[in-house]
């Protein structure tokens, strides 16, 4: 990746960029690509700068709720008047899960599973700790996002599925449309690295992108559409969430470059702890997982003690299999298809048994 950094100027964050990566509806059910969708992008500059904090006062009340502090891994969790869990906050994390409309993710021409959750991923503006449901930060985001059909990280990931529709902001950037997973690798063969990692969000987009730290990463044309496992995983979380992304695992702070910088992260909270890359090392339960964290998994040996593919978990199917996306190789990619493996992370399929810790950042 050393190729495309370049030290630079700071540059203003084109606001009708993060204006309409902030809008729009949730996506729910995937439409027939567009001819369109083949274009690259326009050439444009962005550069990375802190979130906005939301605003509004108090916290949203329905009949009676109380606050509860569990362990393993430390969490604050809000029940409803009948006991119900209406929301999770885990320490260190910025990401919280919360109760609100059912909604249906599908995806028709790669897999029959079907995941109907009433979960809603969100990102909050600081990580969680104890006592935090009393401060006033937590209640005006609370106030503006418990209940709300904005995008949430689930229907912002879908955006990138096969055959989802282009989304173009004001200046014609398209920030989301069905992916790629990769340029084709001239000395691969199908099945065998046939295309090439190392796509990145800017990448996809076709920009560059200054990072927090000053470092200006450039985009390469034929990467163009396209993103990686990782860089799947910093365009839902990062680039559209607004968690802060590091520019490679070494360089900045947030979110690392690659899957094995991000299980290695000291941000958030290791919900499944990472003890190993062998086959000795797969989690005896899986138990714990919450929809929105993030997995981790060991798919190729020649990439010895690293771990090399991370999806996120989206809860169970209509048949009660636990379910991820991920960008992948097979598909050419996000998806939670069958092809190269069932997304499953139950049984002892092949993602299942190389699945090897969880984090929730």
């Amino acid at each position: 990746m050393s190729a495309k950094t370049k030290r630079g100027p700071r540059r203003v964050l084109h606001a009708a960029t993060v204006i309409a990566l902030l809008a729009g509806s949730a996506y729910l059910t995937v439409e027939l690509r567009k001819e369109e969708q083949a274009k690259a992008p326009a050439i444009q500059a962005v550069t990375d700068t802190p979130a906005l904090k939301s605003s509004g006062a108090g916290l949203t009340s329905s009949g009676k709720q109380s606050w509860e502090r569990l362990q393993s891994p430390a969490r604050t969790v809000l029940r409803g008047e009948a006991g119900a869990v209406l929301a999770t906050f885990t320490d260190d994390a910025r990401t919280a899960t919360l109760t609100g409309p059912s909604r249906t993710f599908t995806e028709p021409t790669t897999t029959k599973s079907r995941v109907v959750t009433e979960d809603w991923v969100r990102l909050m503006p600081e990580p969680w700790h104890k006592g935090a449901e009393k401060e006033q930060w937590f209640k005006d985001w609370f106030k503006e996002f418990f209940g709300s059909k904005e995008d949430d990280l689930f229907a912002i990931a879908f955006q990138y599925v096969d055959q989802a529709p282009v989304k173009k902001d004001s200046e014609g950037i398209s920030y989301a449309g069905d992916a790629d997973f990769g340029p084709i690798n001239p000395e691969g063969t199908p099945g065998n690295d046939y295309r090439l990692e190392e796509s990145d969000f800017y990448d996809y987009l076709g920009i560059p992108y200054t990072f927090r730290n000053g470092t200006t990463m450039q985009p390469e044309a034929m990467r163009a559409r396209s993103m990686d496992c990782s860089g799947f995983i910093r365009t839902v979380l990062g680039y559209r969430g607004r968690f802060p992304l590091m520019a490679t695992d070494k360089l900045g702070d947030g979110l690392p470059r690659t899957a094995n910088g991000m299980a290695r992260s000291k941000l958030g909270s290791d919900v499944i702890e990472l003890k190993g890359v062998g086959a000795e090392s797969r989690p005896k339960s899986i138990d714990v997982l919450q929809p929105g964290d993030l997995v981790f998994f060991k798919l190729d040996e020649r990439t010895k003690d690293r771990l090399d593919h991370v999806g996120i978990f989206m809860g169970h199917d209509t048949d009660g299999h636990k379910i991820f996306v991920s960008s992948r190789e097979e598909v050419n990619g996000p998806t939670i298809g069958d092809k190269g493996g069932t997304s499953r992370l139950d049984g002892n399929g092949y993602y299942a048994s190389t699945l090897r810790s969880a984090k929730r950042f």
